[in-house]
């Protein structure tokens, strides 16, 4: 059969050359600067992360890393340039659990969460902290849900646009404790600031980093965290679960994607150099006082707790009846 010899040695041939050509790529990279896409806009809690991951990151490839800050559309506007960008590894997204939420919340993307994206790592875990403007007359969790019951609806809370975490936590709180709350959504956390320190809106769950100061300087009131246990940043501040409702937690993540199809090689190589970032001593260091813990994770890894996110979002939505949006 010198015919079928001939098909296989040619197909063993070609296998070769695209494992030569796939090591070489990887070898060489990063062969020209790499871009990361921030999905919100510059000075917040993400964009901080990205920018201090990026100094170290640039540090170890001798090369620019230019963070890229592409905000809208609740995350879909940088998501969908990495999601049709080269699949070589220099451009990377740096997001939030919110792109495990949007396949939920939108009627429809340009791109397929499920498929288009290649986890790479997760790269910090997260709490929010429930917060009230000081004059609010509900001092604690427990406080909260008796005026709530009392005047359905009466009570508003702000989140940084419809389907991102803290809203998806918040509707959390209202289907657990069987709450009626008036949501009023802002174009992130610049919008919502404002609005929480004047009155305009009772309450928020917030990312720690844009409020610590504030509860410190007694602006805002610290309410309670999500987190499993009380944090060294606001060490006076409980968790929900111990303020009344146990089993009540939330930690959200950031993490490194790639445009589906990146080599294997370099998906590793990411991974690897990324942990190496965020516990560098500088790093570990900073990042609980912007609220975030670093984290240690492979890609299997990472791709297994985003699938899971994707379900567990879709049951919030729907057991919220959050309206789909356009």
């Amino acid at each position: 059969m010198p015919g079928v010899r001939s098909i296989l040695m040619r197909v063993a041939a070609l296998l070769a050359l695209t494992s030569v050509g796939v090591c070489a790529i990887a070898q060489t990279f990063p062969a020209k600067p790499v871009r990361l896409i921030v999905p919100f806009p510059a000075g917040g809690a993400v964009d901080t992360v990205a920018r201090a991951v990026a100094q170290k990151l640039g540090e170890q490839w001798k090369q620019p890393i230019l963070v890229e800050n592409r905000a809208g559309a609740g995350g879909n506007i940088g998501a969908d340039a990495v999601a049709k960008a080269s699949p070589d590894g220099h451009t990377l997204l740096v997001t939030t659990n919110g792109l495990a939420i949007s396949p939920s919340v939108y009627r429809k993307l340009p791109f397929d969460a499920h498929k288009d994206f290649a986890p790479l790592t997760q790269l910090t875990s997260s709490y929010l902290v429930l917060v009230s403007h000081p004059q609010f007359a509900a001092t604690n969790v427990k406080d909260i849900i008796a005026q709530a019951k009392a005047k359905p609806g009466a009570i508003a809370y702000g989140s940084t646009g419809v389907g991102v975490a803290p809203h998806m936590v918040m509707e959390q709180f209202k289907t657990t404790t069987g709450t009626d709350l008036l949501h009023v959504p802002y174009k992130g956390d610049a919008q919502l600031n404002p609005a929480l320190l004047s009155g305009e809106v009772q309450l928020a769950f917030m990312p720690t980093v844009a409020v610590v100061p504030h509860i410190k300087s007694g602006k805002l009131r610290g309410i309670a965290v999500t987190r499993s246990s009380r944090t060294a940043v606001l060490p006076d501040v409980p968790t929900v679960a111990e303020s009344g409702l146990p089993g009540f937690e939330y930690a959200g993540w950031l993490g490194v994607f790639a445009p589906a199809g990146t080599p294997r090689e370099i998906v590793g190589q990411v991974q690897r150099d990324m942990t190496s970032a965020v516990f560098s001593p500088e790093l570990k260091d900073r990042l609980p006082s912007w609220g975030y813990d670093p984290v240690q994770s492979t890609p299997e890894q990472f791709s297994a707790r985003y699938q899971s996110d994707l379900a567990g979002f879709a049951r919030v939505v729907k057991e919220a009846r959050i309206p789909v949006q356009d």
